[in-house]
Order: structure tokens, then C-alpha cells, then sequence
């Protein structure tokens, strides 16, 4: 199965692909203008990776759990994405994507920190699949 993960921010979009067992790349990260022109970037990104399911980071367990599951399910309906779609929980990502690029620029907000974060939350979600075989 082929995946694209996401995460989903106001200012920046990361996301990641996953074709390969646990082997996952960050993709670059879209930087968000307006709803519409995001959801057709993702829906393009989607569509160019050929991606079977889409991986969601959000805050699971959190207060503001259910809120962020309303905002990606709308977000995913402008999309039109018609496979399958799961939630991984986020809690950490952007902390542990920072730390892995201290080398970098920190000031730099391209949004590779966010595809990199996309990239950790597909990550967990491959590896909590893998456990559960």
C-alpha cells in the first residue's frame, strides 16, 4: 500500500510518501495561501504518488482532539480523496523534527520541518500497523 502522510498546519502543510514497507521520505512541504489552493496541492501530491491511504497527524487525546478531526475532515472532503484515512496521533513530531535538523538554518520556514514531521507521524503509524501483525 502505498501512503501519503500529512501535517496539517495554517501556515504550512508537510508531507511525506510511504510505497515501500517502513521506508518513508519527506516530500516538500506546501506552504498554505488559502483552503483551496491547499487542498488542490495535496490532491495533486496525492495523485502523483498514486497514494492508496493518507495518514493524518493529530492530537489524539487532547482536548482539542475532536476540533482538529473536525477541521482535517474538512479539509479532506475539499480534497476529495476517496481511499482510506487514518489518524496518528502528532504529540512530538515537530519537537523531534526540530531536533533532527539543529544542523539546519533554524530561522528557515519553508516548511521542511513540517515534511519532516509528516514524516515522523507516518513513521509511528507504520511501525503501531507493524505491531499489531
Amino acid at each position: 500500500m502505498k501512503y501519503i502522510a500529512i501535517d496539517l498546519g495554517l501556515k504550512r502543510i508537510g508531507l511525506a510518501y510511504s510505497g515501500y514497507k517502513d521506508l518513508v521520505t519527506p516530500l516538500p512541504a506546501i506552504i498554505r495561501k488559502n483552503r483551496k489552493q491547499a487542498s488542490d496541492e495535496v490532491k495533486k501530491a496525492i495523485k502523483e504518488w498514486e497514494a492508496d491511504a493518507v495518514v493524518i497527524g493529530v492530537p489524539l487525546g487532547g482536548s482539542s482532539e475532536e476540533e482538529m478531526k473536525r477541521r482535517i475532515d474538512h479539509f479532506m472532503n475539499l480534497v476529495a480523496f476517496e481511499g482510506k484515512i487514518f489518524y496518528q496521533d502528532e504529540a512530538g513530531t515537530s519537537l523531534e523534527a526540530k531536533n533532527l535538523m539543529k544542523s539546519e538554518i533554524k530561522s528557515i520556514r519553508d516548511g521542511r520541518i513540517d515534511s519532516i514531521s509528516a514524516m515522523i507521524i507516518l513513521q509511528r503509524y507504520l511501525y503501531r500497523k507493524k505491531q499489531e501483525f
